[in-house]
């Protein structure tokens, strides 16, 4: 198990109070088994980091798409902060060789467990703003949320870059995308379309495929991505 200050080392952070740090890295299985050391287990803090967690990704998705409609905020935000996200930033910081298990706990899987991974990182957030304050907290957690969020809206699109087009279309423009087929070319039984998508007036991208819907998906999906590419400028 990683010590306090190794841990501290790694993410670049150093608590003032090490005694909140401990009790966020604190499962209640330990303190089951170590009744006499007069530690408290993380549920509290983990408390407090949900809301500190599900406040600072709403703010952040609110200013980071002005645009979108309140149905899109939401989804966004649930793959964030989702439990299998969590526990995968946990991962990333370390707070699962840092965690304090039971011996039970430890020997059943305890380590790897997304629910305690996920408690654990979410007690380190409550945590934290107590020890450094939110602005702290968002300088931590908000590089990690824009990873997370650049493989959401890409899985997205890969889903269906039509439906994800029109969403952002109607939220941004008030229009729908229009599919135009530029040329066909080959024999009939290798025909290969290439089909324009427009917004209004303005042409977006083309795609090619072995029909005009599979030549539609790839149209939508390169104007996704010139639109996330602005986004992100």
């Amino acid at each position: 198990m990683m010590d306090l200050s190794a841990f501290q080392n790694n993410i670049g952070l150093h608590f003032r109070d090490q005694s909140l740090l401990l009790r966020a890295l604190t499962h209640p299985s330990y303190l089951n088994e170590h009744p006499k050391q007069g530690l408290e287990d993380n549920q509290r803090l983990e408390f407090l980091g949900d809301a500190i967690l599900d406040f600072i990704s709403s703010e952040w998705l609110y200013h980071r798409f002005p645009e979108a409609p309140e149905g899109r905020l939401t989804r966004l935000r649930a793959a964030l902060v989702r439990t299998e996200t969590l526990a995968e930033l946990a991962v990333k910081c370390h707070i699962n060789e840092a965690l304090l298990l039971g011996k039970g706990e430890e020997e059943s899987g305890g380590r790897k467990r997304q629910t305690n991974l996920c408690a654990a990182y979410e007690a380190f957030i409550g945590a934290l703003y107590l020890d450094q304050g939110i602005e702290v907290v968002r300088d931590f957690v908000q590089p990690q949320f824009q990873e997370t969020l650049e493989r959401v809206l890409q899985l997205e699109m890969d889903k269906d870059p039509k439906s994800q087009l029109q969403e952002w279309a109607q939220a941004h423009l008030g229009l729908l995308p229009v599919y135009k087929t530029v040329r066909s070319e080959g024999p009939d039984h290798a025909k290969r379309f290439t089909i324009a998508v427009f917004i209004g007036e303005k042409r977006y991208a083309e795609g090619s495929g072995p029909n005009k819907q599979a030549a539609a998906q790839q149209a939508a999906r390169q104007a996704l991505r010139k639109l996330q590419a602005v986004d992100r400028a």
